[in-house]
């Protein structure tokens, strides 16, 4: 694919908005010859950016991990979120109120000479677009995922938003290669998480998930899950959980942007445990949904 083949998208690129076939970056981008920088995902639902707070403070710690510069403030970074938003519901004939979007931003540490040491004071390259956010049907969410399971090869700095995500798409081709929706993965036994989700199991009713720490990235769903089992009333515990727990579960759950809260069905082509999606799956879905509302 050429640019001149990509989708009129918006997007915007160091101060200038403009179309993808017209973004351009320096060959010298770090973010181009390192994977130096670091990306969000935001979920737009009816045009209001959701959990973007959460969003942001991620943000800040990965750029913080890296020592990039935050180039924006958090009102910028808004600004540039909303506009997007306009130009995308605009684009496509509808009020921004009535669109829902996915909206990716990533800020590397900039144009240099090609060095692996961080070099100081050079400028954050800012990049960001947006398009359509694809919500799950009823059907599809009814039949669930099947997943596949695989090692976890990658690095040990996970819980970093990196834009070095050849681990990821390793991992992710797995699955594909077997027509899974995901690849979950586990390093010496122990689940962290799939390629481009968080991974809960259920079992006896309580909400298990590995735990906070470097080898999983904190998805923004993390906390949303937990306070919405707070508020149901349902037991929520974060601890190591080995690969035989998983295999074993009464539940095993996905999160992410795009997916929401999703059920997985399938396991490396077994059925997880009656092979539809379970009870805890339904409340947490249907607490999302109002969270969803009430942003």
């Amino acid at each position: 694919m050429s640019d001149s083949d990509l989708p009129p998208l918006p997007c915007y690129i160091n101060g200038e908005f403009t179309t993808l076939p017209h973004a351009k970056v320096s060959a010298l981008d770090r973010g181009f010859i390192f994977g130096d920088g670091v990306y969000e995902v935001v979920p737009v639902y009816d045009g209001r950016p959701f959990r973007f707070e959460e969003h942001m403070a991620r943000l800040d710690r990965s750029l913080g991990e890296l020592r990039i510069p935050n180039p924006k403030s958090r009102a910028e970074w808004r600004q540039l979120v909303d506009q997007l938003v306009e130009a995308y519901a605009k684009q496509r004939g509808l009020p921004a109120a009535r669109s829902n979007q996915l909206v990716y931003f990533q800020v590397t540490r900039g144009v240099a000479m090609r060095d692996h040491v961080m070099i100081p004071g050079l400028v954050p390259t800012v990049f960001a677009m947006t398009n359509r956010l694809y919500i799950y049907t009823a059907e599809e969410r009814a039949r669930g995922l099947a997943c596949v399971t695989a090692d976890d090869f990658r690095w040990k700095k996970a819980h970093i938003k990196s834009i070095s995500l050849a681990g990821a798409v390793l991992a992710r081709q797995l699955g594909a290669d077997q027509d899974a929706g995901e690849t979950i993965m586990f390093r010496d036994g122990f689940l962290s998480e799939a390629a481009a989700s968080n991974v809960w199991i259920v079992k006896d009713g309580v909400v298990l998930g590995p735990p906070k720490d470097n080898l999983v990235l904190e998805g923004i769903r993390y906390g949303l899950l937990e306070a919405l089992c707070l508020e149901m009333g349902i037991p929520f515990e974060l601890g190591p959980v080995s690969r035989a727990e998983v295999l074993a579960a009464d539940e095993v759950l996905l999160s992410s942007a795009t997916k929401e809260v999703i059920a997985v069905t399938r396991l490396d082509g077994r059925p997880v445990a009656m092979g539809r999606p379970g009870p805890i799956y339904e409340k947490l879905h249907a607490g999302y949904q109002r969270a969803k509302l009430a942003q």
